[in-house]
């Protein structure tokens, strides 16, 4: 069963992926879709195998701001194995795809049947706590033109293409910033040949140039995802 496209469900024993996967059910991850928003409660937990969710923070009546993403690597839910089952952030589809869904009980029961469960996903929580503290301190230190980098290489690992489609009003929202920011940060990364973007399709032409683009934040979570969940 390694050929599982999860990286937590496919790190798991054979016996363990088995009765996971008995209890899930395939998902269509469509863009823009709301899986859950703030201070609701939790049904389902997603394991995206295709696709990607974006986490935003709701604050007051703003139209909120991304904190984190979530794609092939994790899942969305993991408050549930911390025994919360309120939703913490608002979740997006922000990349179409597919998912594998469990409801809240039988995840709970999952757990409990599965300490190798239970130690990945408590990692994972680990994982998602530093990217959120880590994009919280991008927004509030970084320029519009490196956290656009940095955004731009967390789509592509998990679009697993060096082609995908977001809108500029989309990444203002992401970004949390004015449109007109993001007019200007693309441009530039578009004259320096590090992207093409036209009409809300960007293609990736050098990736290396994206990352030394990138502030170092990029950097800083891919270290910390390979030593948490390796």
């Amino acid at each position: 069963m390694t050929n599982v496209r999860n990286r937590l469900i496919a790190g798991l024993p054979a016996a363990d992926q088995g009765r996971l996967l008995a209890m899930c059910e395939p998902f269509e991850l469509v863009l823009s879709e709301v899986l859950c928003e703030t201070g609701m409660p939790t049904f389902h937990a997603y394991f995206p195998v295709e696709g990607f969710i974006s986490l935003v923070s709701m604050i007051d009546q703003s139209p909120g701001v991304e904190v984190g993403m979530v794609g092939s690597e994790g899942m969305l839910g993991a408050q549930l194995a911390l025994g919360v089952s309120v939703t913490p952030l608002r979740a997006l589809v922000q990349g179409p795809g597919t998912a594998l869904r469990i409801s809240a009980p039988a995840f709970r029961k999952a757990l409990k049947r599965s300490p190798e469960l239970q130690h990945a996903i408590l990692r994972y929580v680990h994982v998602l706590m530093t990217q959120l503290a880590t994009s919280s301190a991008c927004l509030r230190f970084h320029m519009i033109g490196p956290r656009l980098a940095r955004w731009l290489l967390m789509s592509q690992d998990r679009a697993q293409s060096t082609h995908f489609h977001v809108t500029q009003e989309f990444l203002a929202y992401m970004l949390g910033v004015r449109r007109v920011g993001i007019t200007a940060a693309a441009g530039a990364l578009q004259r320096s040949g590090l992207i093409v973007y036209h009409r809300g399709d960007i293609e990736v032409l050098d990736r290396k140039g994206l990352e030394a683009a990138a502030c170092g934040c990029y950097a800083a979570e891919c270290r910390a995802y390979e030593a948490f969940l390796d």
